[in-house]
């Protein structure tokens, strides 16, 4: 029997018993977010009266026909730790519960990747001494598991534990990185969600709802047809491995080593969101950090992403029904990819999905690593999703962003650069490189650069009337332009539309 099923009649039977029945995200240990008014749920017999208490507040609800019931207490500031008490028929007492800061860290791989590494194929820096020192009373987890499905979701299997370098070493590096630094700037306990899994498009993370009012959209039920005509050759393809490794096993062999491919499942359109996404929706969170789009980077996806990541970020603020919540993501960094695929197509749009209210980017064209999709430096990443969090999330005057793209202002044979967030603009090597501009032809030349203030002049003697300007535009680009707190500026393309890969 499938897991969804077994969580659906688990919760009936434990409803038709008369038992007051509480999701999985609501649990001892957890971390419930200050300043809003605190959402409860859970099940119980229709028409049952449940009572729910935490430090001294309560709120009663009768649940409904289908057994659903809900309520609100009183939003809270910063404390803990306290008992939350729920009342039915039963009685349900969760310990050990804290008001703090709730972030829900979500994408593939470079989100998922635990603080132990890959085995195998990517490790974290200094991850051995991280994990070692990682216990930490203000830090909190919850980790969804892998898990599609055709239809949203309204449980996981998983628990809130506190950190320890037990649980950390399995935590997503990103996610606790960026914890610890908000556990600390703010003074408060944080709880990160960490809802993720590796080698996966947008598309599965967003709601049907979202992907089929779009027609724009429509691209992606195309590619998943597609796969899903492969599914006999993957299946064959899986027993072919399965074949090697025990023959390998057998003659006492190292087992062979086979190309990476997406499972089926978790490239179906929303059923991530359905999975993964959609139990935790009625959980007030403070906002989400994400770091995803490599697997959207083939060329025959690449340019939809632009459409995508905006939708998904409105999708899941709809269905959070909290408004613009802070959306902080990460764009992907330098790698050299194959050239079937199109990084900077994806970093372009990821950099114009910033029009997208109360969203940051965190740079990382200058921390990636070339030869692996799974850099090693992600305590630099969660930092810099933590001073974007400061500024939105907590409106600290901070400055957290490397310079940014603003427009561009044509003088005779030469084009000027205006960035945003550009203070101390610098290149440690003279001429910053990677620049590249063209004239109404779009035919892009490499570009002399030079620094004047917080702009870049360019010139090249092969474009005599430039219009447009390019910066960093190949899957793994060497840069070198920063301002004086040390941030990366973004490539982008100066173009008005994402040019077609």
């Amino acid at each position: 029997m499938k897991l969804n099923a077994v969580l659906f009649l688990a919760l009936a039977c434990s409803a038709a018993n008369g038992a007051v029945v509480l999701p999985k995200i609501l649990g001892s240990h957890m971390v419930l977010q200050r300043g809003q008014p605190i959402h409860i749920w859970g099940w119980a017999d229709a028409g049952e009266q449940v009572s729910v208490e935490l430090n001294n507040a309560t709120q009663t609800s009768a649940a409904g026909p289908l057994g659903h019931w809900s309520v609100y207490l009183p939003a809270e500031d910063a404390g803990g730790p306290y008992k939350l008490v729920v009342k039915g028929a039963n009685s349900i007492t969760l310990d050990d519960v804290m008001l703090g800061d709730v972030w829900f860290a979500s994408g593939q791989s470079n989100m998922e990747m635990p603080l132990r590494g890959f085995i195998g194929n990517a490790v974290i820096r200094n991850s051995e001494e991280e994990i070692r020192n990682a216990t930490n009373p203000n830090l909190r987890f919850f980790r969804t598991p892998t898990r599609s499905s055709p239809f949203p979701m309204n449980d996981f299997e998983a628990e809130w534990t506190a950190c320890t370098p037990e649980t950390a070493a399995l935590f997503s590096a990103v996610g606790y990185f960026f914890g610890r630094a908000i556990a600390q700037d703010q003074k408060v306990t944080v709880g990160l969600i960490d809802s993720t899994w590796g080698g996966t498009p947008i598309e599965a993370w967003t709601s049907m709802d979202a992907l089929g009012s779009d027609a724009a959209l429509m691209p992606v039920f195309a590619e998943w047809g597609k796969m899903t005509d492969m599914q006999e050759d993957y299946s064959r393809m899986l027993a072919a491995e399965k074949r090697a490794d025990d023959e390998a096993k057998k003659a006492g062999k190292p087992a062979p080593v086979h190309s990476w491919h997406p499972r089926p499942e978790s490239w179906e359109p929303a059923g991530l969101y359905n999975g993964m996404i959609a139990a935790a929706v009625n959980f007030r969170i403070k906002g989400v950090i994400w770091y995803q789009g490599e697997s959207n980077s083939v060329l025959a996806r690449a340019n939809l992403y632009e459409r995508e990541f905006p939708a998904m970020i409105q999708d899941w603020r709809t269905k959070w029904r909290e408004g613009t919540f802070p959306f902080l993501f990460v764009q992907i960094a330098n790698y050299h990819s194959s050239p079937a695929e199109s990084y900077n197509t994806i970093r372009e749009a990821q950099r114009r999905t910033l029009q997208v209210a109360n969203t940051a980017m965190a740079v990382t064209i200058d921390i990636g690593d070339v030869n692996n999709v799974h850099p090693a430096n992600k305590q630099e990443v969660g930092a810099r999703l933590a001073l974007a969090a400061r500024a939105l999330a907590y409106h600290e005057n901070v400055q957290y962003q490397g310079p940014m793209y603003r427009e561009t202002s044509v003088e005779g044979s030469s084009i000027r650069v205006l960035f945003d967030h550009a203070q101390g603009l610098l290149c440690r090597d003279g001429s910053p490189p990677g620049f590249e501009i063209a004239g109404s032809d779009g035919k892009f030349q490499p570009a002399s650069a030079r620094i004047e203030g917080q702009t870049v002049l360019l010139t090249s003697p092969d474009v005599s009337s430039p219009k447009f300007v390019r910066y960093g535009w190949a899957n793994a680009p060497v840069l070198d332009l920063f301002n004086d707190i040390g941030l990366p500026a973004s490539p982008f393309t100066s173009e008005e539309y994402i040019p077609k890969v």
